[in-house]
């Protein structure tokens, strides 16, 4: 049997939702994005939703409400999807990558001082996997020296830090909905503010520039095709009613990986603060120091072979081609980022995966680990327990 790495979690209710837009002369711009909006902005304790077409695009689009332009620099995680940098790009910035704690995986706030400048504008860390950042240090930091902090909340939705829920611990949060994030409306992201400005002038921008109140071919300012369709927001509405449900879905699998997997001395696992709870967007571990990128790419190979869906966590935004080359970055720049993501592995990870699943999974990676083990570890007793 084949297991796939994700899988969208879709019942009767959310076809239901959809047949009922379709049913509609409002597929686009319509009442079901209106609902939408207003309901994941009162999850969120929000004033303001504004739908659109991805996360990257609602990167983009708070990035411009931000006010930043060509020459600034925003600090940022090189381990993440690249996406998170990428919107730097798109207004003509520079992403300026700090490295990351080895114990979260996220941003380290400790590093940010060091790349500190007069052009540095904002910061946008992200919740890497889910587990929310340091908000509370970042903002601090932010606040000392004038800058901006937009919340890549995009793996993140539901997570919490102390009693504030991801999604409101910065003056613009930003969620996505692709199909393998916790709820999805198969593309689309959402910009969630408190600010009435800001959010008017996201909803002009995602509409081709054209004002709430103006004419269809009446244009403010130059904008994009960044719409959510209703169909879209039909899907989203509906899982977003179940979000408790899927929630725990989620976390119950990963509970359920981490009974078998927890005390294999050969992996080790993204640490989650006191006080902090994770929403779990996918199930990555890391093989301990002995592994190296070649063993873990042994590693995954294998598991494909056995029809088990998985791959590496990330590739390091600065290592990325396109990225290494416009501003001279290399390999050594961000150690700890770079270890890492040399000897991560996610496993299938989804609502509805099974329990008989996750032993499938589980009972193959630890036959694949002990194979591919380096030497020294294999014959020091330390194989794990496969019972």
């Amino acid at each position: 049997m084949k297991i796939p790495l994700s899988a969208p979690d879709l019942t009767q209710a959310e076809r239901q939702a959809v047949q009922e837009v379709l049913l509609t002369r409002h597929l686009a711009l319509g009442p079901t994005l209106r609902a939408f909006e207003e309901r994941i902005a009162a999850y969120h304790g929000r004033a303001h939703a504004v739908a659109v077409n991805s996360g990257t695009s609602a990167l983009h689009l708070a990035l411009l409400a931000l006010g930043a332009e060509e020459g600034d620099e925003v600090i940022t995680t090189p381990f993440s999807f690249v996406a998170s940098a990428n919107c730097v790009l798109y207004v003509r910035g520079t992403p300026k990558f700090i490295d990351i704690s080895p114990s979260t995986w996220n941003l380290e706030p400790a590093a940010l001082e060091t790349a500190l400048t007069s052009r540095t504008k904002g910061i946008i860390p992200v919740h890497v996997f889910g587990l929310p950042c340091d908000m509370e240090r970042i903002g601090r930091f932010a606040s000392d020296h004038g800058l901006w902090v937009l919340e890549d909340a995009c793996e993140a939705i539901g997570a919490q830090s102390g009693n504030q829920r991801v999604g409101k611990l910065a003056q613009i949060s930003v969620l996505a909905f692709y199909p393998n994030k916790q709820i999805t409306t198969g593309e689309g992201g959402v910009l969630l503010t408190d600010d009435a400005d800001i959010a008017a002038l996201c909803r002009s921008l995602r509409n081709q520039g054209r004002s709430e109140s103006g004419g269809w071919l009446n244009h403010e300012r130059l904008g994009f095709n960044y719409r959510l369709s209703d169909i879209s927001a039909a899907l989203g509405l509906a899982q977003l009613e179940r979000i408790d449900e899927i929630l725990e879905k989620r976390a119950t699998v990963a509970a359920n990986y981490m009974r078998r997997l927890r005390d294999v001395p050969w992996l080790r696992f993204q640490q989650i603060p006191p006080g902090v709870e994770k929403s779990w967007f996918v199930f990555v571990v890391a093989l301990t120091e002995e592994f190296s990128r070649e063993d873990r790419d042994a590693v995954l190979g294998a598991l494909r072979d056995r029809g088990i869906e998985c791959s590496n966590y990330f590739t390091p935004i600065h290592l990325q081609p396109y990225m290494a080359e416009q501003f001279g970055l290399q390999a050594g720049a961000f150690p700890k980022c770079e270890e890492l993501a040399a000897r991560t592995i996610a496993l299938p990870f989804f609502n509805n995966l099974q329990p008989r699943e996750i032993q499938l999974v589980c009972d193959a990676f630890l036959e694949i680990l002990e194979k591919h083990a380096p030497r020294q570890s294999a014959s020091a007793g330390s194989r794990p327990d496969h019972s």
